[in-house]
C-alpha cells in the first residue's frame, strides 16, 4: 500500500509548484459511485499548487448521473463544512451537465471512416464530440480517478473521465451502445477494446493540456498504485495493475449468486454493476440476486424511459432496430447490461440466466421492467455464506471486483494461440 507521504512525493514530482504559478487548473473527479481516496488526492494537490494557481476548481465527471449537492461534494473530497468555508473557500464546485446544450462545446466530429476502423467495422457513422465548455476555460486539466474493470470500455479511468464523464450526449450514447453491441462479456476486463480506442480518440480532440492521476484501489481499502502522466500513459499502467488487483478467479460457475450492493449504489443505474461484474461466473439457467434494501430507484434521470423499454438482451434491440434506434442509445445499452446475454429470434426472447432484484423497488415495477423480484426481507443473507462448493456464491460488496472463470480464460487463450 502507498503511504500518504509517498502520494505526496509523487504529486510533488509531477506538479512542481512553480510550474503552476498563475495558471487556472480544473480538477476532474468521479462522483460518489467509485471507491477511491479522492479526498487524499484533492488535499495533496491543493497543498502542492493551491497557493500558486490563479484558480483551482472541481468538475464532477457525472456522465448522466444525477448532480451532487455541495454537501455531497464535500463528502467526496473528505472535507468538513468548516474547511470548505475556510481553507477551501476559493475552490469552485461544478457538476457536469450532459443534457444542457448551453453547457457544452463541440470539438468536432470523428468521421465515419475513422469510426469504422476504431470499431473494428461494427459502425460507420459520423460521431460528434462535445465536452463541458468549462474545460476550455483552464490552462491545465488534472484528472483524478480510479481504474476498475468496466462493462462498457474494458477498464475505466484515463480519458473516460472526459468521455463520457464530462461529454455531450452524442459521444456518450455512441460509446455505450458500441460496448453493448460487443456485449459486456466481450468487453469487461479487456484492455484494448474498440470503445477505449474511441475514448482516446475523443480525448485527443481536447486542446487543453491534460495530466492524469490514475488510482488502483485495493479491495477493502488502501491505495495500491498511483500512476501519473498523460491520460493514456497513466491509464495503461493502472489498467495492468487493476487486472491483477480487481479480478477474482473461480474454478467453477455458480447456479445462485447473492450480489450485495454497497450504499454508494443508490439506484439500479449504478447498482447494476453488481450484475456486470459477476455474469462471467453465473451458470446458464442460474439466478443472480441483487440484494440492496436501500435501493428504491431504477434511475432518477433515465427511470421513465427504462420503464417503457424494460430490460432485454442485445439481439432484442438489434432485430427490431427500426423500433428502437430513435431512443437514447446509452439507455438501450444499460438495458442489455443488466439483462445479460440472451437470444431473440423475432418472437421469443430467451435469457441466459435470471436477474432478480431484492431491493426497495416494488414487485410490480420489477415485473414491468422484465426482471425478477424477491422480497429482501425474506432473504437470510447469512445462509448464503461459505457455500461455494454447493454452487452458491455470496459477494458482500459487489460492483468493483470482476469475477471470472479460470477454465474459460484458459480456453480463450488456447483458442487465440496465446
Amino acid at each position: 500500500m502507498l503511504s500518504e507521504s509517498e502520494v505526496q512525493e509523487i504529486v510533488a514530482r509531477q506538479c512542481p509548484t512553480d510550474s503552476y504559478r498563475g495558471r487556472k487548473v480544473l480538477l476532474i473527479i468521479p462522483d460518489g459511485t467509485r471507491t477511491a481516496p479522492i479526498g487524499l488526492m484533492f488535499r495533496t494537490l491543493f497543498e502542492q499548487i493551491g497557493s500558486a494557481v490563479a484558480h483551482f476548481d472541481i468538475l464532477i465527471a457525472l456522465g448522466t448521473h444525477p448532480p451532487m449537492s455541495e454537501e455531497a461534494i464535500c463528502a467526496r473530497l473528505e472535507i468538513t463544512a468548516e474547511e470548505r468555508a475556510g481553507r477551501y473557500a476559493s475552490v469552485r464546485f461544478f457538476n457536469h451537465e450532459w443534457d444542457n446544450p448551453a453547457a457544452l462545446h463541440t470539438l468536432g466530429v470523428i468521421p465515419a471512416e475513422e469510426i469504422r476502423q476504431l470499431s473494428d467495422g461494427l459502425f460507420a457513422m459520423d460521431v460528434p464530440v462535445s465536452v463541458n465548455r468549462r474545460v476550455l476555460d483552464y490552462d491545465q486539466i488534472i484528472i483524478v480517478g480510479p481504474v476498475f474493470p468496466h462493462e462498457v470500455v474494458g477498464f475505466s479511468g484515463g480519458n473516460k473521465y472526459l468521455f463520457p464523464g464530462v461529454s455531450g450526449p452524442e459521444i456518450l450514447n455512441f460509446f455505450h451502445w458500441l460496448g453493448a453491441v460487443i456485449t459486456t462479456m466481450g468487453v469487461i476486463g479487456h484492455k484494448w477494446t474498440p470503445v477505449r480506442k474511441v475514448v482516446d480518440r475523443a480525448g485527443s480532440m481536447v486542446p487543453v493540456p491534460k495530466l492524469c492521476f490514475a488510482l488502483v484501489v485495493q479491495p477493502g481499502g488502501g491505495l495500491r498504485g498511483l500512476y501519473s502522466g498523460p491520460p493514456e500513459e497513466a491509464w495503461t499502467a493502472a489498467a495492468d495493475l487493476s487486472a491483477q488487483t480487481h479480478i477474482e478467479w473461480k474454478e467453477h460457475d455458480f447456479h445462485t449468486i447473492l450480489s450485495c450492493a454497497p450504499a454508494m449504489y443508490d439506484e439500479l443505474w449504478v447498482g447494476a454493476k453488481c450484475m456486470y461484474k459477476l455474469e462471467p461466473v453465473l451458470r446458464p439457467g442460474g439466478e443472480l440476486i441483487i440484494y440492496a434494501p436501500h435501493l428504491h430507484e431504477i434511475s432518477v434521470v433515465h427511470g421513465q424511459l427504462i420503464r417503457q423499454v424494460g430490460y432485454h438482451c442485445r439481439d432484442y434491440f438489434l432485430r427490431q432496430w427500426d423500433r428502437f434506434k430513435h431512443l437514447p442509445w446509452g439507455t438501450l445499452a444499460h438495458s442489455t447490461h443488466v439483462f445479460g446475454l440472451g437470444t431473440y429470434d423475432g418472437a421469443v426472447e430467451t435469457r441466459r440466466a435470471r436477474v432478480t432484484l431484492a431491493t426497495g423497488i416494488p414487485e410490480e415495477v420489477c415485473r414491468e421492467i422484465n426482471l425478477g423480484y424477491r422480497d429482501w426481507r425474506s432473504i437470510d443473507v447469512e445462509s448464503f455464506r461459505n457455500r461455494e462448493a454447493e454452487g452458491i456464491l455470496y459477494v458482500p460488496k459487489a460492483g468493483e471486483t470482476l469475477y471470472r472463470l479460470r477454465e474459460a480464460a484458459g480456453a480463450a487463450n488456447a483458442g487465440s494461440g496465446h
